[in-house]
């Protein structure tokens, strides 16, 4: 078995050690431009700037949840871009979610993603909630004073005392606006027990299920399998982790997806963080299948776009962190769409984590 993970970790090192800035696909490219980092000990009143665990963006204005369940809350932020860099970034305020309305006082808030409704002038917010504390999954939206308005229907298999078995920490990760914005897409961390294993350091089929909300009615009505990588790096201590963390949906059907992986045992540098472009057009809609494992079902076709390993020359740190949100930005000066992420610093209860922000410019191909 050591001779074994030995290949498997000098393969590793010898495949894909380019640095460079492009990744690409048939559909788009994307350019890593610059990062930036957030003051460590930053607090906005009286609130600590930490566990960024999603963001959006309108009309010149950041939103960022923070994933601290005793106060949730959201941040909103300027961004000073200029060319090709970001220059400052400024925490304007910090939204405080009153949790004293009944649909929420009894819920563990462990924001995850964020979504600035315009037309309703409301934030809709995911939540994993605690699945070891059945504390079920929400979606749902509030006002921009906080105040509790409404929540969606969350399938039955994805609640915290399913049968189907949702893994605690693993469930609504991802949030994003459907591309005709009538509804949005939440994905799940990891898979449900039932449906497969977390990935390993070898291959496995283990399917998270990303599923489509309507906003009108707050119901569901489609979803469908998308398969995770397997563990990137060995992990020389007992934990490892590789799952998703946010998408945006760019085409009609065509994503893309986070995959930040985590393995422990390598200090700063223990996080793989990976965008995939991703076609749904095909896939099976599994909203109706309570079993991925014998069920028959077509996953969402994926391909690599950018892997921020090749990115380590450029990046002020030489690591790239906890990768947890991403968002479609402010047009570069040269006309080409910005894309924004953010990282999660778990509020250094892991060890030294940086509150990272990534710039990249977005190219679709004609």
């Amino acid at each position: 078995m050591k001779k074994f993970l030995l290949l498997i970790f000098l393969a590793s090192a010898m495949i894909g050690c380019k640095s460079t800035r492009t990744g690409s696909t048939q559909n788009l490219e994307v350019r890593f431009l610059h990062d930036y980092n957030l003051p460590e000990d930053l607090e906005v009143k009286g609130t600590a700037v930490g566990g960024l665990s999603g963001i959006d963006y309108h009309e010149e204005t950041f939103y960022m949840v923070s994933d601290h369940p005793a106060t949730a809350r959201i941040y909103t932020a300027e961004f000073d871009i200029s060319g090709e860099r970001i220059d400052s970034i400024r925490i304007t305020d910090v939204i405080i979610l009153e949790k004293s309305h009944n649909s929420l006082k009894e819920q563990h808030l462990d924001l995850e993603g964020v979504l600035f409704q315009p037309k309703e002038e409301t934030f809709l917010l995911s939540s994993e909630g605690n699945i070891k504390s059945n504390k079920d999954p929400m979606i749902f939206s509030v006002s921009k004073e906080g105040n509790f308005d409404r929540s969606f229907s969350v399938p039955e298999n994805l609640l915290a005392e399913s049968i189907r078995k949702p893994r605690n920490n693993g469930t609504f990760e991802g949030l994003a606006a459907s591309y005709d914005g009538k509804g949005v897409w939440a994905a799940m961390e990891l898979p449900l027990e039932t449906d497969g294993p977390k990935p390993k350091l070898y291959p496995t089929k283990s399917p998270v299920r990303i599923t489509y909300f309507d906003k009108n009615s707050g119901t569901a009505t489609k979803q469908f399998p998308y398969r995770l990588e397997r563990i990137a790096k060995i992990p020389w201590l007992y934990f490892a982790v590789n799952g998703v963390t946010d998408l945006l949906e760019y085409a009609p059907n065509k994503f893309l997806v986070i995959e930040r992986g985590f393995v422990a045992g390598h200090g700063r540098k223990g996080n793989t963080v990976r965008i995939f472009d991703v076609d749904a057009t095909l896939a099976t809609n599994t909203l109706d299948i309570n079993n991925l494992r014998v069920s028959f079902n077509n996953p969402a076709k994926k391909t690599l776009l950018y892997d921020f390993k090749w990115a380590k020359d450029y990046l002020s740190q030489e690591i790239i962190d906890n990768i947890e949100g991403i968002t479609f930005g402010p047009v570069l000066s040269n006309g080409n769409q910005s894309l924004i992420l953010i990282s999660d610093n778990n509020f250094n209860s892991m060890g030294q984590q940086l509150n990272q922000v990534i710039l990249m410019e977005f190219i679709p191909k004609k």
